[in-house]
């Protein structure tokens, strides 16, 4: 018997099953966000900067960061952000800087080009919130209960990385 027939059933079979599907339930929904993103900007025909980059625009938002705190901070979940920060400072959408301290170090701002991208975006999740919300999808509650259990679970998972080292 597969772990995936389990589905509906209580007990650890059951639990098992239930975690499986909400691995593949949040590695599809960023999946779709990224192919909403890339629709949205194909809708308004800016088509040199894909969805990973613009949902990296986004959550700089208006914030100056080092190419380091884009992980840390959750900016960018990706294994190549050089690249993309590279392409983005190409294309005119982020400035750099070295920084005075640490000459190392880079630091990122959006550019006026960058930030007419993050206000796209905005906009899209904006629409995005008032549909789910006035065609009753999710209302207030669900969301702060699907937040709260997403956030006890990235506790829970890093406090395993932390355990392992």
């Amino acid at each position: 018997m597969s772990i995936h027939s389990n589905i509906g059933q209580t007990g650890p079979a059951g639990f098992i099953s239930g975690y499986l599907e909400s691995l593949a339930l949040v590695e599809r929904l960023h999946r779709l966000l990224l192919d909403v993103i890339k629709d949205e900007f194909e809708r308004v025909g800016l088509l040199e900067i894909n969805a990973v980059q613009a949902l990296l625009l986004f959550n700089i938002g208006d914030n100056e960061v080092t190419a380091g705190e884009l992980k840390t901070r959750g900016y960018y979940q990706g294994s190549n952000v050089s690249y993309n920060l590279k392409k983005l400072v190409e294309m005119g959408y982020m400035h750099h800087q070295r920084c005075e301290i640490d000459r190392r170090s880079v630091r990122v701002r959006l550019t006026d080009k960058g930030r007419g991208v993050r206000d796209v975006v905005a906009e899209l999740f904006n629409r995005h919130a008032d549909g789910l919300q006035n065609g009753g999808v999710l209302g207030p509650n669900g969301i702060e209960d699907i937040n709260s259990s997403l956030k006890r679970v990235e506790r829970y998972w890093s406090d395993q990385i932390r355990y392992i080292y």
